[in-house]
């Protein structure tokens, strides 16, 4: 294999640990915490969860190891999309693993949860798995969004585990594969089979956190990754002074993503998807947001400007939900086929028109064409719209030029609007893991065998202090029911992870809002640059802007 320069580098850099995890296996104890509760709907999720809720949070910290000596065989999983640092999660979970017994084995289930399903896997040893040490990406098993949820399913993994003496499954994913996590290690513990289920937290949208989970892994590097080209972007955009840049940024149910490359670039223009639903801004409302931006930087003879759009954020406009809503309805069942029997986009139009309510007519007819033929084209399995798919930068866009020709008309307005779009989401999601990213993630798995080793299931591997050098990062675990609240999911109501959206009282996000409305209309860019893997701790080792905002 042909290596870069900074490929070699980074396979001979050493992960950081939290000062306690370094002292040795030997000399690794717990603390215990308070017993807990999940976060809503505690009844319910208490009889779900019979032997695995309400479990305590502990702490490891410096003392004598007093787990049972016993060979651990281990089964990792990775499962959802990829995120900067999964492997070194794997490398710290070998690690921790074989320098407690070199007798210890660590199969990679292939492929996300299909591979335990199909008993599809590798076993790791030094040779392969110091290919992966500090690299993006999730090559070194791959991975895949099977649900393990039913009891089949659990069943054919539990036989799995059992063939090949396996005592242990740590699955690394968001919120939904961590749910899925606990869900098995209920299902392994009522039945006794022996199999200890641990869960790492991993997402680039941010939005597996909360008072317990500083961070997912990947959110530093992927942010990171994209800041650097907004900037660049900025940059550009200051020179040539003639375009508007509209960037979509990842983010379906969250809009971390886009606030933090707002910190770290401070463009003209955020949406915050947060903001639009609970404000409930129309389109119109935040068509006029934005254009009143452009007008008045055309006043002072700048015809140019960033605009950054959460991903998820036309999903957040009522008007539009309502709309998602009728469309559903209206291609539910036979209609779809009489739909995609009509010849051509007129006669479908007239459909589309004769089968909404005005309202919600009134909302499709102000979309661009192309966007309005998506939203009939484009469907997931279960015959509803994809949302994800909608290109809402170009929608916004369209919208702002319509907006502007109006006021052009009117004589209000007289610059010149040549938007240009992106998006940005796959460039982020396996990129080279920056060092704190590198540092956590490695902790994170170190953490994981910690937490098999003294005998706890159901749990999510917990690093926190993070905003502090990671000498002071303090180790541990939570059970992952105490996330957990009842959702409605495909009519049914089920336990998931809670999702943690921007709060629009904290501190992020009060301190964006605190200079918007400077940035909207000034050039204020900042141009966070390259990701530094050498140099200063405080260049190489810096956390996000909304970390450390938030542990201020």
């Amino acid at each position: 294999m042909n290596l870069t320069p900074l490929q070699k580098a980074r396979y001979e850099y050493q992960p950081k640990l939290p000062g306690m995890l370094r002292n040795g296996i030997a000399e690794i104890c717990v603390k215990e915490g308070s017993d807990t509760q999940s976060v809503a709907d505690q009844e319910k999720i208490k009889a779900l969860f019979p032997n695995t809720y309400g479990k305590k949070e502990i702490t490891f910290e410096k003392g004598q190891n007093t787990s049972e000596a016993k060979k651990q065989v281990v089964g990792v999983i990775l499962s959802g999309g990829q995120a900067p640092g999964g492997h070194n999660v794997v490398c710290g979970l070998y690690d921790a693993l074989k320098a407690t017994s070199s007798d210890n084995v660590l199969y990679g289930f292939k492929n996300g949860p299909i591979g335990l399903l199909e008993d599809d896997y590798l076993v790791f040893d030094d040779e392969y798995i110091n290919q992966f040490r500090n690299t993006g990406g999730f090559d070194i098993i791959g991975s895949g969004r099977t649900k393990l949820e039913t009891e089949e399913q659990f069943a054919v993994a539990a036989e799995v585990c059992k063939k090949h003496g396996i005592t242990a499954i740590v699955i690394i994913g968001g919120d939904d594969s961590n749910t899925n996590a606990a869900v098995l290690a209920e299902y392994f513990a009522a039945h006794k089979t022996g199999v200890q289920v641990i869960g790492c937290p991993k997402t680039i949208d941010g939005d597996l956190k909360n008072d317990d989970i500083e961070c997912s892994f990947g959110f530093d590097t992927a942010t990171k990754t994209y800041s650097e080209v907004i900037g660049n972007i900025e940059r550009d955009a200051n020179s040539a002074k003639k375009y508007w840049h509209f960037i979509k940024v990842m983010g379906r149910s969250a809009s971390h993503v886009a606030l933090e490359c707002a910190l770290e670039t401070q463009p003209n223009i955020c949406l915050i998807s947060e903001e639009v639903a609970e404000k409930k801004m129309s389109f119109a409302q935040i068509t006029d947001y934005i254009a009143d931006s452009v007008a008045k930087r055309a006043e002072k003879g700048m015809n140019f400007g960033v605009a950054l759009i959460p991903e998820g954020v036309v999903e957040f406009v009522p008007e539009f939900s309502v709309l998602i809503h009728e469309i559903n309805e209206l291609l539910a069942g036979a209609k779809a086929d009489a739909f995609n029997a009509l010849p051509g986009w007129k006669e479908k139009y007239e459909f589309i028109k004769n089968g909404l309510t005005k309202e919600s007519f009134d909302v499709f007819a102000i979309l661009p064409e192309t966007i309005q033929q998506q939203l009939f084209l484009e469907r997931d399995p279960h015959g509803n719209v994809q949302v994800s798919l909608i290109e809402s930068e170009k929608l916004f866009s369209a919208m702002v030029k319509a907006n502007l020709d109006e006021r052009k008309k009117a004589g209000t307005y007289k610059g010149k609007f040549n938007p240009l779009h992106h998006f940005f989401g796959y460039e982020g999601r396996c990129a080279f893991p920056s060092n704190f990213d590198a540092d956590y993630c490695y902790s994170l798995g170190y953490n994981a065998f910690m937490l098999i080793q003294y005998g706890y299931t159901g749990y999510l591997s917990k690093v926190s202090n993070l905003s502090k050098p990671a000498d002071e990062w303090v180790a541990g675990g939570m059970p992952i029911t105490k996330m957990m609240n009842m959702e409605r999911r495909h009519g049914e109501d089920k336990p998931v992870i809670k999702k943690a959206l921007v709060e629009l009282d904290g501190k992020p996000f009060t301190y964006f809002a605190e200079r918007r409305d400077q940035w909207a209309v000034e050039t204020c860019y900042t141009f966070p640059g390259a990701i530094q893997y050498f140099g200063p701790s405080e260049v190489c080792d810096l956390t996000t802007r909304t970390l450390a905002l938030e542990k201020a």
